[in-house]
């Protein structure tokens, strides 16, 4: 009754969208009738009302229901109530929290297509290529359907793929390729070498992931620095000299270590200097990094050794990252730490945050399963309201209290015999891990209890393997091990991905038999007696009949891991396809037809028994990592349940004030294999997390406010750049950088000349002629009697002289050689001088904290400091290109 009374914000929005929900459905009903053309011709009317200045807003309800009926045709999807209103939302610039299975990738077909309309183009954001290749794949038939142009990038691409694929009206990119091709943009020498046409629309998909867990650094392009590695080789042995709590301390909550007066004396002792924070010499920095190396980054948790390099294992997808390092020496460090070549450190070329790069879209919206928790921060920073949307089917999985134990012994011992319980059942388990490690451990215990069972993780043997094992993870008995489960795009479906295993058993099929023969196929196909010992002899000919056909191009469909999607593509376009498409589709679908009954009786059997269960092994420091494994479970209406089995030694107990719950656990002398049952507990541990994400939140915005000052910077010199590359003539360009150099100069002239200061009267028309590389011998004394007016009029007639010569020279050597060096020029000088100022700015914002001990706000010097460096990297913008202008004859 009170909920009816009085309805939450959430529910107010969403009762404006339902009227909007039932238009739809109507206009769907209507193009039911129309024929495959004039759902064609309906696209091309509603994209004429656009180009006649019809608003979007007015178009939605005919747009929507195209692609719904568009995506029932095309790939028998119907798009449910809940996903429309997922699109209105995405469409309005906002949020939409959707549950995992609720059908995020189709929902936000809708509000692409709508925003392609106009022309101006649509990027769909995801968080790894394997879904970006999907989703344009499988989501990119509703749209070629309609004539829409659908574009890819990926991380392999070249400079005119990446164009092109730009280009179409709806992109599918990663975050971290569209983030880091416009870096590159600003940082090319010719206009040809872009490759973004604008920042129009962007639809986030795992939004949570993108602009939360990725947004504590910033994105750096790099290059090449000198430093001395030998540092690190040295300070990583007297790290292995230095004793915890004793000669330094380590913060875990803030992940930070202090070195003490002891650990200072000796560490100066060992290397025999007076001060290891000596400006000139300094030591501080590469020991502090050898330390957090030692103590707070493990092999394993938060980075792998692959091919003898360093590689970084993202914490809350548990990915490996190629190419990414640790910046500031920590990469370094780590190498030194496990024996490996130490590489030379890498000096920032560009750079940009999350935050600040998401900002440059008009229009911004995202869908994860995950979003209410981080609600706050999504409103403060991004400006993006969340909108929760209800589930299709009433969710009824049972997510069980934690259970604590007093060790790590009882813990894992708990565990192991929750997933014996679960394989007697019957049931599918899903056991979550916070690293590799324990995803190991687990494996190995399981292993030791005869338990079989999956490992999904960041290791590359298992990490290719992810698709399949996902599929497989809601089959009966199935037991998976997953290192987190953000951004997997996959989702787990009881009794098994059919689609997915008839792909995994095609690709198998096609490895074992080695040569085209009958006795070699049947041996296959009885090391596959699961599926294929019911067939009868027709079918088995029938089957040997599809194999012969794919075998002599397996090489071919092996080496493709996308073959077998793009086989099975829109049947409406089956003319286009190759005849060993059609034979492989053939196959898909003889086999899919064997897997679907098998299957399908699974998922009964499953749904009687209980579902999905999940088992947490250690809360992660954000609710939200902890709600998507939960989420695994109960999709559409399943039924699941989940649990988490947690210790007093888990690193956020540990953290965070679990001694108080041990003194109870004493107090009440329990066992160590009797677990804490409480809604106390459950309580305590999401307050723990609070603080952990609110600790979390404050680095966020740290970067952010700082960041905001540096983009103000980025957003002027990048603005330079893009009017100097869509400039054919930077004459006037040049000569009013000379203006502002003379007038500069002059003033600065003038004040020493007022002060009676002959000889720096004299140093500083020396250097004023020096730049602007004029031969001339001025007198003193006639120089003096020149007014401010005079003097400016008489270096600003020698530099439209000098420059007069020089273009005359030049174009005498070779036509339009004079517009090719001042582009040249202009752009090598300021990415030059961009580079210095953000190595400069780093290092302001590195000593800036200590202006807090003198009662000032950091944040308010930084900007004062940063006002500064920002004129002082203008005028030596200004004053380089003045200066090799003036020397282009001395280059030749």
């Amino acid at each position: 009754m009170l909920n009816t009374l009085f309805k939450n914000n959430n529910q107010r929005k969403l009762e404006k969208i339902f009227p909007l929900i039932q238009k739809i459905n109507t206009y769907q009903l209507q193009f039911q009738e129309l024929s495959p053309k004039s759902l064609q011709e309906k696209h091309v009317e509603l994209k004429d009302k656009v180009a006649k200045g019809e608003k979007l807003e007015n178009l939605l309800v005919e747009a929507y229901a195209l692609i719904k009926e568009v995506a029932y045709r095309i790939l028998d999807l119907n798009i449910y109530d809940v996903q429309l209103v997922a699109g209105i939302i995405l469409h309005e610039g906002k949020i939409a929290e959707m549950r995992t299975g609720e059908g995020k990738t189709l929902a936000a077909a809708l509000p692409a297509y709508l925003n392609s309309l106009n022309e101006e183009g649509v990027h769909i954001i995801t968080v790894n290529d394997y879904l970006a290749s999907r989703d344009a794949a499988y989501i990119g038939q509703i749209y070629n359907f309609l004539g829409v142009s659908v574009g890819l990038i990926q991380e392999e691409m070249s400079l005119q793929e990446r164009q092109d694929n730009y280009k179409k009206d709806i992109t599918y990119v990663t975050n971290s390729e569209v983030a880091f091709d416009y870096l590159r943009d600003n940082m090319a020498l010719t206009k040809d070498n872009l490759v973004h046409k604008n920042f129009h629309y962007a639809i986030v998909d795992e939004v949570d992931s993108i602009f939360i867990d990725e947004a504590r650094t910033p994105l750096i392009i790099g290059g090449k620095a000198e430093a001395n590695t030998d540092k690190y080789l040295r300070t990583t042995e007297i790290c292995k000299q230095l004793n915890i709590d004793i000669d330094y301390e380590v913060d875990n909550k803030k992940r930070t270590i202090v070195l003490t007066e002891q650990g200072i004396s000796k560490t100066e002792q060992y290397l025999d200097i007076q001060n290891i924070y000596d400006l000139k010499e300094p030591w501080a920095p590469y020991l502090i990094n050898s330390l957090k190396a030692k103590e707070l980054y493990k092999l394993g948790i938060h980075y792998l050794i692959i091919d003898q390099e360093i590689v970084i294992v993202d914490e809350f997808t548990g990915r490996v990252t190629q190419g990414r390092r640790w910046s500031e020496g920590l990469h370094q460090a780590i190498e030194a730490k496990e024996n490996l070549e130490i590489q030379k450190e890498m000096k920032t070329l560009a750079s940009i945050t999350y935050q600040n790069f998401f900002l440059l879209y008009s229009k911004l919206s995202g869908m994860t399963g995950t979003a209410k928790t981080e609600e706050y921060e999504f409103e403060k920073i991004y400006n993006i309201e969340v909108i929760a949307v209800p589930t299709n089917k009433k969710m009824i999985r049972e997510d069980f209290p934690d259970l604590l134990y007093k060790n790590q012994y009882s813990k894992w011992k708990a565990v192991v015999l929750e997933c014996q319980n679960m394989l007697e059942k019957g049931r599918p388990t899903l056991i979550g891990t916070t690293s590799i490690s324990n995803s190991q451990l687990v494996s190995y215990l399981l292993n030791e209890c005869g338990i079989p069972h999956n490992v999904l993780n960041a290791k590359p043997q298992n990490a290719v393997r992810e698709a399949e094992i996902i599929a497989q993870a809601g089959r009966k008995k199935a037991i998976t091990i997953a290192t987190n489960m953000a951004g997997r795009g996959t989702d787990i479906i009881l009794g098994g991905n059919c689609s997915q295993l008839t792909k995994t058993e095609i690709l198998r099929l096609l490895k074992e038999i080695q040569i085209d023969e009958k006795s070699e196929i049947n041996k296959a196909l009885d090391n596959h007696l699961e599926y294929f010992n019911e067939l009868n002899s027709d079918e088995r000919e029938n089957l040997y009949k599809l194999l012969t056909k794919c075998i002599p191009h397996k090489k071919e469909i092996l080496a493709n891991s996308y073959f077998i999607d793009e086989a099975l593509q829109n049947t409406q376009n089956a003319v286009e396809q190759t005849q060993l498409q059609m034979d492989t589709k053939e196959l898909y679908s003889f086999i899919y037809k064997k897997y679907q009954p098998i299957l399908l009786e699974e998922k009964k059997e499953i749904i009687e028994s209980g579902g999905l269960h999940i088992i947490g092994t250690e809360r992660h420091d954000s609710r939200r990592i902890d709600n998507q494994l939960r989420g695994r479970a109960g999709r559409q209406g399943d039924p699941g349940s989940s649990r988490f089995f947690l210790s007093l030694e888990d690193r956020l107990l540990k953290n965070f004030g679990g001694n108080r719950i041990a003194n109870i656990m004493n107090t009440l002398q329990l066992e160590e294999d009797i677990p804490i049952e409480s809604k106390l507990l459950t309580g305590f541990l999401e307050t723990a997390q609070q603080k952990v994400e609110s600790y979390y939140y404050d680095i966020r915005k740290h970067v952010f406010d700082y960041d905001q000052v540096l983009s103000d910077h980025r957003k002027a010199i990048y603005a330079e750049r893009k009017r100097i590359l869509e400039t054919d003539s930077l004459r006037n360009h040049i000569l009013g950088y000379a203006q502002i150099t003379i007038n500069d100069l002059l003033s600065k002239y003038e004040t020493i000349h007022e002060n009676n200061q002959t000889e720096d009267s004299t140093e500083m028309l020396n250097t004023i002629c020096k730049l602007l590389n004029i031969k001339s011998d001025f007198n003193l004394k006639d120089i003096n009697q020149l007014s401010s007016k005079e003097l400016q009029s008489l270096f600003q007639e020698q530099i439209y002289i000098s420059y007069d010569l020089k273009e005359a020279f030049l174009e005498a050597i070779q036509p339009g050689l004079t517009r090719q060096l001042e582009k040249y020029i202009l752009l090598t000088q300021i990415d030059e001088c961009w580079t210095e100022h953000l190595q400069r700015m780093n290092s302001l914002q590195e000593i800036i904290s200590w202006r807090s001990y003198g009662q000032n706000d950091p944040l308010v010097e930084y900007k004062r400091e940063a006002f500064v460096l920002f004129c002082k990297l203008l005028q030596t913008i200004f004053h380089s290109v003045v200066y090799m202008i003036m020397r282009i004859e001395e280059l030749q």
